[in-house]
């Protein structure tokens, strides 16, 4: 389909090796007719139909009109894409990856150099493959990502098992349901979906069974190697989201290699993301990749190390549309200067006073504490964002400070150490720090967890000395936060934050030396105060046809009969239509957790899926379920994938395993 200085098709295949062939979507420059001319890659298992359609569309179009061709690639097993899919970021999604380098760098428009770029999935595999060194790979653009699969992702955190790894294999076991589209593979179709669904794994089942940081998270993790990280790349985050930590990693770790942007942002790419203000992406990008696949002298490697959006006392609302705050860059990072706050006799947090505490407490918050969390990774500016603290805090432990007379600003990741004493094998002990509106509203600025077996490293957890009080340090997340005057530095401390995280089999409990107390706070230092471009199109995404509305629905319900306490996420996309290729689709994801206060043993999670294809005269459906309960000694996970043509179902299977816990 011709377009305004580029064509786009979907018609190109790669076909690898062994074989398989994957399916492409490819945004050409009509300047490759006179020149040949860099590309980029995006290699996702999301479907480029009926999946990452509409932010396609709202950047290639653009890079291709720079002269920047575009190619993205569904990954074995997913969209139109051949083969079953065997994992996630496996050794063979990555030497894919690397066949598709040489591919494109052997077109007859292509100048040899490629960039690779994405968010989440596709920011992950882009790192990993840039640390295979394939030498068609000049530059990354990696948003949302992480350098450590094990402490950085949806999995684990800290040692701590958080929910989002089992509703992220429930996604996953319903998108990698999905069949392909019938007008772009023909009569294949159907063999293709039924080879996909008998084939595919349930990936919970393999997570589950790395409890702790081994060689399965340390592959893909690149800060293993941060010193042999080949090629120049842009990383990118937001604070609203679970992944906030890895341009302050990765600059860390890859020195002049690293550049970071860290804005306001929920999980999504900083030209359309929430709360504003957004980024001039696409601005960025283009100058990025002129500079490093195209040779142009744009002075790209002189860009600031950092910049980030240093939040001013953002407060929750039902939904965050802007932040305020303002952008500094730091030429070159270096580990700031801290201030620490301790604790009084009086209670207060204090920077000059005497750290008298105010004697050992013993604590066990109730195990619903954390329902005013929000979710890890966010995908939408509302209730996923952490809410007003204060409805926690009956849970928690806590200290401020008084009003402050003079700004604070911090620019890092916050450090707690404290002496804990626990009487069982093991606890987990969140840390949040929180500013207190004049008004009393909380804002949470940032927080961190540990499992206490991790407390010495992930890789070889142990018991806690039943009874002795214990040193711990913990590196809390990131923040970019300036508390203004007139408000206080509230910290909390707890032993749940459900459902982000899920309670240790005893939930014991903690003694907690307060005199022992050490916060330290990174301060913002020397900076730049500078402006960030926005974006000049204020809805950059396409719209759509919808044949239904989409709705979204959550709750926290307290069952005073059963005193269980149910989570609950409800999400419908509604029925789209693509406007140029016609695909109808539509995705329901129906969440439930629940939990007995006192009993960490009562811990449930369940969620199902459908998912709806369609054409005229053409209709597929899928129905997933994925649920997890626990014993003190065993996980026990179980999902089921149910198809349909039509009204018929043609295709059922079903996993179930019991997957000891390993000091979790």
């Amino acid at each position: 389909m011709a377009k305004q200085g580029f064509t786009t098709s979907e018609d190109q295949w790669i076909t690898l090796k062994d074989g398989t062939r994957l399916a492409t979507r490819i945004w050409m420059p009509d300047s490759a007719a006179d020149r040949p001319v860099p590309t980029v890659l995006e290699y996702l298992p999301y479907r480029k139909r009926g999946g990452t359609d509409p932010r396609d569309e709202s950047t290639y179009p653009v890079f291709a009109a720079a002269g920047i061709a575009g190619v993205r690639v569904d990954i074995r097993g997913s969209g139109e894409s051949e083969g079953v899919i065997d994992g996630e970021y496996t050794p063979r999604e990555l030497s894919d990856a690397c066949e598709i380098l040489e591919w494109i760098a052997a077109q007859p428009w292509s100048n040899g150099n490629v960039g690779m770029m994405g968010i989440s999935w596709g920011g992950f595999n882009c790192l990993q493959v840039a640390a295979l060194k394939p030498p068609q790979l000049k530059a990354v653009i990696s948003i949302a990502s992480t350098v450590d699969r094990y402490n950085d992702d949806i999995h684990y955190k800290n040692g701590a098992h958080l929910s989002a790894q089992l509703s992220w294999a429930g996604t996953m076991l319903a998108y990698q349901s999905r069949t392909p589209d019938i007008d772009l593979v023909g009569d294949r179709w159907k063999d293709m979906w039924l080879e996909r669904l008998e084939g595919q794994p349930f990936f919970m089942e393999e997570w589950l069974a790395h409890q702790r940081r081994d060689d399965f998270w340390k592959h893909g993790s690149i800060c293993e190697d941060f010193d042999g990280f080949p090629v120049p790349a842009l990383v990118i985050a937001g604070w609203a989201d679970g992944y906030r930590n890895t341009p302050l990693k990765a600059i860390e770790g890859l020195g002049d290699k690293g550049k970071a942007i860290v804005g306001p942002w929920i999980h999504k790419y900083p030209h359309f993301a929430w709360p504003k203000p957004r980024m001039d992406f696409h601005a960025e990008a283009i100058a990025w990749w002129k500079r490093w696949l195209d040779d142009e002298t744009n002075g790209a490697e002189d860009l600031p190390q950092m910049r980030a959006y240093i939040l001013d006392g953002p407060r929750p609302a039902l939904r965050r549309e802007r932040d305020p705050g303002y952008w500094i860059a730091k030429q070159a990072w270096a580990p700031p200067k801290t201030e620490t706050l301790t604790v009084a006799a009086d209670g207060t947090l204090n920077a000059t006073g005497a750290s008298e505490g105010t004697g050992d407490i013993y604590l066990r918050s109730p195990l619903d504490t954390g329902t005013s969390g929000g979710e890890w990774f966010t995908l939408k500016p509302d209730a996923e964002i952490a809410g007003d603290q204060r409805s926690d805090n009956g849970g928690s432990l806590t200290f401020q400070t008084a009003p402050l007379a003079e700004e604070a600003v911090y620019l890092g990741a916050p450090e707690l150490s404290v002496d804990v004493a626990c009487e069982g094998d093991w606890e987990n002990l969140v840390v949040r720090i929180i500013d207190v509106h004049p008004d009393g509203t909380e804002t949470r600025a940032c927080y961190g967890v540990l499992n206490l077996a991790h407390r010495d490293g992930n890789e070889t957890p142990a018991n806690m000395p039943r009874g002795e009080k214990t040193r711990i340090t913990m590196r809390l997340d990131a923040m970019g936060y300036r508390f203004a005057p007139g408000h206080r530095i509230k910290l909390a401390l707890s032993t749940s934050y459900w459902p982000t995280i899920l309670p240790s089999p005893e939930a014991p409990g903690l003694t907690i030396d307060t005199a022992s107390i050490r916060l330290a706070l990174p301060l913002l230092g020397a900076h730049e105060r500078i402006t960030v471009a926005e974006p000049e199109n204020p809805n950059p995404l396409p719209q759509y046809e919808m044949r239904s509305p989409e709705e979204t629905r959550r709750s926290v319900e307290k069952d005073l009969v059963t005193g269980l306490t149910h989570y609950r996420i409800y999400e419908d996309t509604g029925l789209e239509v693509h406007p140029q290729n016609g695909l109808r689709t539509q995705e329901i994801r129906n969440e439930d957790w629940s939990i007995d206060p006192n009993d960490p043993l009562s811990m449930k999670g369940d969620i199902d899926w459908n998912i709806r294809i369609e054409r005229d005269g053409w209709s597929v459906s899928t129905k997933t379920t994925t649920t997890m309960r626990c014993t003190n000694k065993d996980w026990i996970i179980a999902a089921s994938v149910t198809a349909f043509e039509g009204d018929r179902e043609i295709f059922a299977k079903s996993f179930e395993q019991r997957i000891p816990r390993d000091f979790m």
